[in-house]
């Protein structure tokens, strides 16, 4: 399915990857010092604040799972299709991360749980956009499926079967995207603090002008379905 990929998907998702690096870090180094897109492992610390009866932690990390929920389904009452192409709402989509990620520079500032969750949204709806090729070939907020895919090839060649090289060039793509915006996001989050996440904010909302103007030259309407 990898080759079937058009160029912009590909830059898209190496864009994508790294802002959800960059947004993980900030969350890790920040005050909560919790994952935005590692649902998994906040998964395990929400059982784990159960068993230990830690009401705030039950609090805050149930609350970030239904965030990033939300923003899925922010994601899916957007762009309204499982078929990745042109012409779906993608600009607008990625105009409201933008302004979700900048929303949530003052509420990190203020050690305000909002914060952390307004991320969470807008990772949410970034991989709901991401994922909208069907057999969610491409998803930008976490590498869990992408070094098991590229294991997983990697052990078919062992065993000499045609490597599928687009798929395996497609993972170590968003790997290194993403592990470059959680290098990227450490450096300048020592110097900037929160307003690190103006750059992620900076990359979605530059991606949803080009996007629009990309649909205007070729005139069509910027927010049809």
């Amino acid at each position: 399915m990898a080759e079937r990929l058009a160029g912009w998907v590909w830059i898209g998702a190496a864009v994508l990857a790294c802002v959800a690096g960059i947004v993980n870090v900030v969350g890790f180094l920040g005050f909560q010092q919790q994952a935005i897109t590692h649902l998994t492992g906040n998964t395990s610390l929400l059982g784990a604040a159960l068993v230990a009866g830690d009401a705030r932690g039950i609090l805050a990390l149930g609350t970030m799972l239904a965030a990033f929920v939300f923003g899925a389904m922010l994601g899916g009452l957007i762009i309204q299709d499982s078929t990745l192409r042109l012409g779906r709402r993608y600009g607008v989509a990625l105009s409201i991360e933008s302004l979700l990620l900048v929303a949530a520079v003052p509420l990190f500032r203020q050690q305000h749980l909002a914060g952390p969750i307004l991320a969470a949204v807008a990772i949410g709806l970034q991989n709901a956009m991401a994922t909208t090729y069907s057999g969610a070939l491409v998803r930008t907020s976490h590498v869990s499926g992408m070094f098991t895919d590229l294991g997983l090839m990697l052990g078919h060649a062992l065993r000499g079967l045609p490597p599928a090289r687009r798929r395996m060039a497609l993972c170590a793509l968003v790997i290194a995207f993403f592990f470059a915006g959680g290098v990227a996001g450490a450096v300048l989050f020592a110097r900037w603090d929160y307003a690190t996440l103006y750059l992620p904010a900076a990359l979605t909302g530059a991606a949803a002008l080009g996007y629009f103007a990309y649909r205007l030259r070729r005139g069509g309407t910027v927010g049809a379905a």
